[in-house]
């Protein structure tokens, strides 16, 4: 058989396009873990992904909902006790506002100035807290997407380590022996991306909803702080 043939056997044998799972069965065993780390990785950060799209749009509704009832009526108390202030964080920072505003005033005389400045650090203090707890869910996220390349490229450092060996164990350095280490590792770059590109991209576009999210929670404190500021000048 002619050198030519041989070319020809060889390519039809070939594999037409690239294979994920064999891929990964045939890495060495630290690729491998590499791989799987990463995948569970990238799982873990859609399951974020969707469950805060989810989370922060139903608070969103929520707390439009609870403030447009809440300054349709004088009577804060009664609509503090309609809707829960577990699921709002809206209720929760009106609560706050209104139990200071009541422990200022209920005995005279009353300091008005400094009253309003316990009032608004109530108020303030949840609007931080509300969206501190909020962005906490979003560390995983950062976390993935600065870390996830540097495992991958861990695993093809690894990976093409392993090819170097294979040639010097079978003193050959033709394409056959370190293809197929080299296609393995730069696979576990390819699930480094895949896992931090969603993850870098969810928390840009999280964060800056949950920094709107606390804006439109402050601006709703300071509305009614100013109004709780007037009850103030009428005691």
């Amino acid at each position: 058989m002619t050198t030519l043939s041989l070319f020809a056997a060889a390519a039809a044998n070939a594999p037409t396009r690239l294979d994920p799972l064999e891929l990964f069965l045939d890495a060495d065993i630290v690729v491998q873990l590499v791989m799987a780390g990463l995948i569970l990785a990238s799982i873990w950060v859609w399951m974020i992904i969707v469950s805060f799209s989810l989370r922060i749009g139903g608070m969103e509704r929520k707390s439009r909902g609870y403030e447009e009832d809440f300054f349709e009526t004088s009577d804060h108390d009664t609509v503090l006790s309609k809707r829960s202030q577990k699921e709002v964080p809206s209720a929760r920072v009106a609560a706050k506002g209104l139990r200071e505003w009541k422990m200022s005033t209920k005995d005279a005389p009353v300091d008005r100035d400094a009253a309003r400045q316990r009032i608004a650090a109530a108020m303030e203090s949840q609007v931080a807290f509300e969206a501190d707890e909020l962005a906490a869910r979003l560390n995983f996220l950062a976390t993935t997407g600065s870390v996830a390349p540097f495992v991958g490229l861990f695993g093809t450092v690894w990976g093409i380590m392993n090819s170097f060996f294979q040639i010097g164990a079978q003193e050959s350095s033709s394409l056959a022996v370190v293809a197929p280490g080299i296609s393995e590792a730069l696979f576990a770059t390819a699930i480094g991306l895949f896992a931090a590109i969603p993850a870098v991209i969810a928390y840009n576009r999280f964060s800056q909803r949950v920094n709107r999210y606390e804006a439109s929670l402050q601006r709703f404190a300071d509305r009614f702080h100013a109004g709780l500021s007037r009850e103030l000048d009428k005691v």
